[in-house]
């Protein structure tokens, strides 16, 4: 079993940045790829960043750009720098990850929103 704890959500102005962080523990699995994804009201969860174990990143257009996202390895620990946020970043963000066993596992979500 893995847990996820994220942190880092909150209340920013346009313009501003947050730092997401999610730490996974319970299991020795190694994680393949770490990644966020975000649900807004009324629309559908999507991918917003993920890595995998070596290092190659996927972003969603929307925020390319802005958006960074990381990994320690040894932390099992992945991050979301999120830069020049927008209104429409508002949503609830969540930790993925997906071990080497191709088991998957989602943290409970971090809120962001963006307002002024």
């Amino acid at each position: 079993q893995v847990q996820l704890v994220e942190s880092g959500g909150g209340l920013v102005q346009p313009g501003g940045s947050l730092r997401l962080s999610c730490a996974a523990s319970g299991s020795i699995f190694s994680f393949n790829v770490m990644g966020w994804y975000r649900q807004a009201p009324g629309k559908q969860r999507e991918l917003v960043a993920a890595i995998t174990s070596g290092g190659l990143t996927n972003y969603a257009d929307s925020v390319k750009g802005r958006f960074t996202i990381s990994r320690d390895n040894a932390k099992n620990t992945v991050y979301l720098q999120m830069n020049s946020l927008k209104p429409e970043d508002t949503a609830l963000y969540y930790c993925n990850v997906i071990t080497n066993f191709g088991f998957e596992y989602w943290g409970q979500g971090t809120q962001v929103t963006v307002s002024s």
